[in-house]
């Protein structure tokens, strides 16, 4: 047993505890591992599903069992916005750009996770989540508009991302409203507007807000605690922060062992974002380069750290994919006499 376990020796870097630790899953043998997958309105980025396919097979090449769980929020505000200028139904868009996203993780070699669930198909989980925080008195209504998280009834809340209430983050998604009791207060459940999808639940009709999604998705299909949470680093705050928040209000004995983040992928020295008109999708790069060129130029720089798009590096890669193919296509031919 002892030998097994010193060739299962893993050390994985924890956000919230800031620091790298060996990794011992909770149950021997097993591990259970949750990422933050795509909102599907547009083509998609590579770096967090790169990253997080390396640890899944480097995870099962040790000899773990690994129950792999990727989302798609297919329910947003983004969503909605962008069926409405298509004039389609955000189900159909939403479902039309899932497909491109498999058919670009196919392209890139990455492993199928586990189980790949819909926000859409979990309202019930997320509602009764909702009704759970509810309960315990972590959160109120505020009518015509939805249910709000009440960060102020949770004492733990900011320990993973380190912030302050006071240091708000651009474009976190956190609405200002004079009517939440906190300004940092969050969106469990929208209340519909003219127009939009909505499901019935106790407040009406609505849908979920962006955080509750992902908690009741990680507890349905792994429990309340599990071994592994990712995503990009930009989710710290506010969305796994919501997360943890969330979950722990619900279910005290809720746990993540290992909050693993990967880092950017800028162009110019900035972020890569839609808003901002720099970004490259995995189909932009593909058209250009064989996909195994982009998994690689991934793969070169540390997952924690930020990588600059170039074509220099691009082109470097694909010299190297060019490379390794020819060696083993050489080590497939019959001997030379």
């Amino acid at each position: 047993a002892g030998s097994e376990q010193q060739q299962r020796a893993l050390m994985l870097f924890d956000t919230r505890m800031k620091k790298a630790e060996m990794f011992r899953p909770l149950i021997e043998g097993k591990v259970s591992m949750y990422v933050c997958g795509v909102t599907p309105y547009d083509f998609s980025h590579a770096r967090a599903y790169v990253a997080f396919d390396v640890l899944y097979r480097y995870l099962k090449y040790l000899g773990y069992e690994v129950e792999y769980v990727r989302n798609f929020t297919d329910i947003d505000d983004k969503i909605i916005r962008r069926a409405n200028e298509a004039g389609e139904t955000a189900t159909s868009l939403s479902s039309r750009f899932i497909d491109e996203f498999l058919r670009d993780m196919v392209e890139l070699q990455c492993l199928p996770p586990t189980r790949e669930p819909r926000v859409t198909e979990h309202t019930k989980e997320i509602i009764d989540l909702i009704t759970k925080i509810e309960e315990k008195g972590k959160a109120y209504t505020i009518e015509g508009d939805g249910v709000y998280f009440s960060v102020d009834n949770f004492p733990e809340y900011l320990s993973l991302s380190g912030r302050s209430l006071d240091h708000n983050l651009p474009g976190s998604r956190v609405a200002v409203d004079t009517r939440k009791r906190n300004p940092a207060d969050f969106a469990l459940w929208k209340s519909a507007k003219e127009g939009e999808p909505f499901w019935e639940s106790p407040w009406g009709r609505g849908r979920p807000g962006w955080h509750i999604e992902c908690s009741a998705m990680s507890g349905h299909y792994l429990g309340h605690a599990f071994d592994i949470h990712g995503g990009g680093k930009d989710l710290i705050f506010p969305h796994h922060e919501n997360e943890l928040a969330q979950s722990r209000a619900a279910y005290p004995e809720s746990e993540v062992k290992c909050w693993m983040h990967n880092g950017f992928v800028n162009n110019n020295g900035q972020k890569m974002a839609k808003a901002d008109k720099n970004f490259f999708t995995i189909r932009d790069i593909i058209a250009l380069y064989h996909p195994m060129a982009l998994r690689l130029f991934l793969m070169r720089t540390h997952y924690r750290s930020d990588v600059n798009h170039s074509d220099a590096g691009l082109e470097f890669a694909s010299g190297r994919v060019y490379y390794i193919y020819q060696v083993l296509n050489a080590k497939m031919l019959p001997p030379f006499i």
